[in-house]
């Protein structure tokens, strides 16, 4: 089994250490399994300096040879799917399995990318005689993205892909939590042939960092993934300087059941996709809202498979679930449970940090949660599963509406007016009906209301990263 790499910056094509470092832990263990150097000001300087000339360079590339490179890391990560799902596996606790899948969408994301790369097609508006009208796309220029913990590969390939592919040069700030997909993403594109500067990766202190980066005027894009309240903080300083953002944030997913579907492959699918990645996931369905007739059926079979998640090591055969990625979460969702509970919630499974080593939880399902328990209201971010009884679509259409938040939402049906009236109805970037999926490569991405601006994948997923520029030509000498 390969070991945690040794961890760096990448700032124009080359690899650097710093004076400054801090533990990364294996959340499973606690234990340190890696130091990560942080950026201090001059290593940003330099990596703006980079992103520069990166930028000079790689604007002016093929579209083809964008795509080419993007292929060639993709196929290189491919490679090294095994070790790089090890790595995200010792640092963030999911289990090895998942991590793997994880690596594969990465790659999934850059190949996606690679062929929009070559669509990024202007047009020709019809005018009269004598002038033309061109409308032409070119790169936005450096972008500085941000990604979270939680998917430490997926997620910052979704940022850096967009960015390369559309001509841009860029600096990834990725979490220091979980460095070492995004590092393994690095390796790729520097084995793959990136010019220097083109991608340059940095860690720090998350304030000092994007304080630093978004006040600078090469930067023209700023592409952030994470809460909502850091989201409001980097869209205010961009705003400053007249900068775009790019901000996909949290999402407080509802689930509305039906009276007419398939209430045990429902229920199953429920439990097993909301203790995928330990719930740590923006569009984890966590508020289910389902019809009173199959209410106490629906949550008997939650609950049931629910506690039966195999909890442990990412790296024992057989599990399901690993930690949650740090201490804090532990702590966090318990006091969650403890303010439903004492607002009158039911408790039907979970609700306690399990063992004494590593951030582990207990698969947690509440039920008949009052409206006013914080937790209808707060993104768990954990296992922590709500189910609430409603008499008619239309209330669960009302609930689910009732958060400031509007990532993902989801829907078991088998008719078609109920599908077409929450279609139209529920206020979400992603609407799934009969299935949790919401986000694949060749589809759009990103919320409405608090949860962001922007999208990503998709034949919409570059557009962000470049500008419309319109040309007018005339025939003739005015």
């Amino acid at each position: 089994m390969s070991t945690y790499p040794d961890l760096h910056l990448y700032i124009n094509g080359e690899w650097r250490k710093t004076a400054n470092d801090l533990a990364v832990v294996n959340p499973a263990t606690e234990e340190e399994i890696g130091r990560l150097p942080h950026a201090e000001k001059s290593d940003l300087d330099d990596a703006l300096e980079a992103a520069e000339k990166g930028f000079e360079t790689w604007r002016a590339a093929a579209p083809v040879e964008r795509a080419n490179v993007l292929l060639k890391a993709a196929a290189i990560m491919r490679e090294r799917q095994d070790e790089i799902a090890t790595a995200i596996t010792t640092e963030h606790g999911k289990p090895f399995p998942q991590a793997r899948l994880e690596v594969i969408r990465g790659c999934e994301f850059f190949e996606w990318d690679a062929g929009e790369a070559t669509r990024t097609y202007g047009r020709v508006i019809p005018s009269a005689r004598g002038i033309r009208y061109i409308v032409h796309h070119q790169p936005i220029g450096i972008v500085a993205a941000f990604s979270p913990w939680n998917f430490p590969m997926s997620q910052p390939c979704r940022k850096v892909a967009g960015a390369i592919a559309s001509g841009c040069s860029i600096i990834l700030k990725a979490a220091e939590e979980t460095p070492a997909g995004a590092l393994h993403i690095a390796r790729a594109l520097h084995d793959a042939g990136l010019p220097p500067g083109v991608l340059n990766l940095v860690f720090g202190t998350p304030a000092e960092i994007s304080d630093h980066l978004i006040r600078q005027d090469p930067v023209r894009l700023v592409a952030f993934t994470g809460s909502t309240a850091i989201g409001r903080h980097l869209t205010t300083l961009a705003a400053q300087h007249m900068t775009p953002v790019l901000m996909e944030l949290g999402g407080h997913a509802p689930v509305i059941v039906c009276e007419d579907t398939d209430v045990e492959a429902a229920a199953i699918s429920g439990a097993e996709r909301k203790m995928r990645n330990a719930g740590q996931v923006c569009t984890s369905p966590t508020r289910f809202f389902v019809h009173e007739s199959i209410f106490d059926e629906y949550t008997e079979i939650f609950v049931r498979r629910a506690a039966a998640t195999i909890v442990g090591n990412g790296f024992d055969e057989g599990v399901e679930m690993g930690p949650l990625a740090n201490e804090r979460r532990p702590a966090a969702l318990a006091e969650l449970v403890e303010d439903a509970v004492a607002q009158g919630a039911e408790l039907r499974t979970g609700g306690k940090k399990m063992g004494e080593k590593g951030y582990f939880f207990e698969p947690t399902v509440l039920a008949n949660v009052p409206d006013t328990a914080q937790v209808m209201q707060v993104e768990p971010f954990g296992p922590l599963a709500v189910i609430n009884p409603v008499a008619s679509l239309d209330e669960g259409i009302e609930k689910a509406n009732s958060v400031p938040y509007g990532l993902a939402a989801y829907g078991f049906t088998n008719r078609a007016d109920y599908v077409d009236r929450m279609i139209e109805g529920i206020e979400a970037g992603n609407v799934s009906i009969n299935t949790l999926e919401a986000s694949l490569p060749e589809t759009p991405f990103g919320g409405v209301k608090s949860s962001g601006y922007g999208r990503e994948g998709g034949t919409e997923g570059l557009h962000n990263y470049m500008i419309v520029k319109n040309i007018s030509h005339s025939m003739s000498i005015v």
